[in-house]
């Protein structure tokens, strides 16, 4: 077992895990913290996205060890106190989630991207071109973002 210390959303919190634990499991299993979805364990489907140090990565293809003294961002950290962030709202109001599978990773990249400053077209192109989304045909969440955006004045 190895002690894994991270920030996570804005908390110093620790865990005894495996040295061969990813990420995902670290924060579903040892911090209980099931926003994070697993999909496919094989980083295509885009589901188990979070922020490491700001960065959009796949919690399932990075060990909980890589992760030790890191700053890590998961869905969990978007709503404020007990209000939705403002994309959150959008993909609400847009009906840009059906079952919801795949959304906690979307909400991440999208997240990072308007941090980043990306347009919405670019962030409907390069962020959504990395999650598999089964249920809306993606209209609804194309349609979050443009909404989100124009809400946003950018």
């Amino acid at each position: 077992m190895r002690t894994v210390t991270a920030t996570v959303n804005g908390v110093t919190r620790s865990a005894e895990t495996e040295p061969r634990a990813l990420l995902s499991d670290f924060l579903r299993h040892d911090l209980g913290l099931t926003g994070t979805h697993v999909g496919c364990e094989q980083g295509v489907c885009g589901a188990c996205t979070v922020l490491v140090d700001d960065v959009p990565v796949r919690s399932c293809l990075l060990l909980a060890v890589q992760a030790d003294g890191r700053r890590i961002e998961t869905v969990e950290a978007l709503a404020q106190d007990g209000e939705l962030s403002g994309f959150q709202r959008a993909m609400r109001d847009e009906h840009g989630l059906q079952c919801g599978f795949c959304t906690p990773g979307i909400l991440m990249s999208v997240t990072a991207a308007e941090r980043e400053g990306l347009t919405a077209e670019q962030t409907t192109t390069e962020v959504l071109g990395g999650h598999v989304c089964r249920c809306t045909g993606y209209q609804g969440i194309r349609a979050a973002i443009e909404h989100h955006w124009q809400e946003a004045g950018r």
